[in-house]
């Protein structure tokens, strides 16, 4: 996603193992969906990167210095195209958990509104 305008990914690093079966996926993804990735993405960092007997996974690296890792294991290309598509379109802001389900800056001296109102 693009924050006043500048794409906030800077980095894909697409980890694979060349002999591992939890990898198919993401060898076929390299193939067929990685290329015109590349082409539909020139201001991104594409690489790949060899690792033996581990699981595979993409590795985001954002403008804010935030990083984030998804694995991959026994996905089609299909699905490794819709994560990398996602961590494409992440801002990389880190998940900050809601302590109330209604978040104000000026809360209600009342109370919340709900349409529970009994009279």
């Amino acid at each position: 996603m693009a924050l006043r305008g500048v794409w906030q990914l800077r980095k894909l690093i697409v980890s694979y193992s060349d002999w591992g079966g939890s990898s198919r996926g993401i060898r076929a993804f390299m193939e067929k969906h990685l290329p015109s990735f590349k082409e539909a993405n020139p201001h991104l960092d594409v690489e790949t990167e060899l690792i033996r007997g581990q699981h595979p996974h993409l590795k985001a690296f954002y403008k804010n210095n935030n990083e984030r890792v998804v694995c991959v294991r026994n996905m089609t290309p299909e699905e490794v195209l819709l994560h990398a598509t996602r961590l494409r379109n992440a801002l990389g802001r880190k998940v900050v958990k809601l302590k109330t389900r209604h978040v104000t800056k000026h809360p209600s001296v009342q109370g919340t509104w709900t349409t529970d109102v009994k009279f």
